[in-house]
């Protein structure tokens, strides 16, 4: 007689540990969650290996794109301690680089260190686009990543990321069931019959929420600047009078419920004549 494996989300398994951690109290409190009805339907589905090189893939070059950060922060940093000081961007840290090379004034040791960092910085630069180019290919290779990146604001990565970490979109009930699993959806502070709306609950998948909403802010920055139109006529009325921040925020939860319809539906994205509002063909 066979076993079926289940993976359960850690959050729902702590209220249920007594006293101070160990083995045994871990193991108690797993088979006291399973005996909860309610927890079947919050089990995590189990990857294949090619979903978890895929996650991999993911996770890689997000360390990487952290490492690059932080060389180009200490470069620019040190570099400031000596009255070295360079634009903000990527792009300009070559530039910086050439100034501190042809800078005769600098001590021997400080270029050398310099020298270092910026192998170190190329070296990643490097990687990162080694692992780009293979995030590109799964992208072509995935009819799903291919028709979310048609939606504003998401784009070949967001597109790719949500075809790694959603292995099945089923799983949830709704749009707005997905939005909360990413965390894009304000807490509940009601209590004596009142309603109250808190900041959103950053639970789920960190990085996946963050290009979300990197990319409705990039969506919100072209239509500020005039170089697109707002696809929706409601976000144009948010803008006029709520924060940046929050209009993205609000613009990635509905990047993420439309995402979900696509992925559970098989349509394509489409914006209706009219109104504008968002539909899927």
């Amino acid at each position: 007689m066979g076993h079926e494996v289940v993976l359960i989300p850690p959050q729902y398994v702590k209220p249920y540990v007594q006293r101070s951690k160990s083995d045994a109290a871990d193991a108690e409190a797993i088979c006291e969650a399973m005996s909860r009805p309610k927890l079947e339907k919050t089990f995590v589905p189990v990857k294949s290996p090619e979903q978890q090189a895929a996650q991999m893939l993911a996770r890689s070059r997000a360390q990487f794109l952290g490492r690059r950060t932080q060389l180009s922060n200490s470069i620019r940093g040190f570099a400031a301690e000596f009255g070295l000081i360079a634009a903000k961007g990527l792009f300009r840290l070559d530039r910086l680089l050439e100034r501190i090379r042809a800078d005769k004034t600098l001590p021997k040791l400080a270029r050398d260190l310099f020298a270092t960092l910026a192998r170190d910085y190329r070296r990643v630069d490097k990687e990162i686009a080694k692992l780009d180019a293979k995030l590109r290919e799964l992208h072509r290779s995935s009819e799903v990543s291919q028709r979310l990146a048609t939606i504003p604001g998401i784009g070949p990565v967001g597109a790719t990321l949500l075809a790694i970490k959603v292995s099945d979109a089923h799983a949830f009930k709704s749009g707005r069931d997905f939005a909360a699993w990413l965390g894009l959806t304000p807490k509940n502070h009601s209590t004596a019959g009142k309603n109250r709306m808190g900041v959103i609950t950053r639970a789920g998948d960190e990085m996946l929420r963050a290009t979300l909403v990197a990319g409705a802010s990039s969506v919100l920055l072209q239509a500020k600047r005039g170089r697109m139109k707002t696809p929706w006529p409601w976000l144009e009325k948010l803008c006029a009078h709520k924060p940046h921040k929050l209009a993205a925020v609000a613009l990635a939860n509905k990047l993420a419920r439309i995402a979900w319809k696509l992925m559970v539906s098989g349509e394509t994205y489409r914006l209706t004549s009219g109104q504008g509002e968002p539909a899927a063909a």
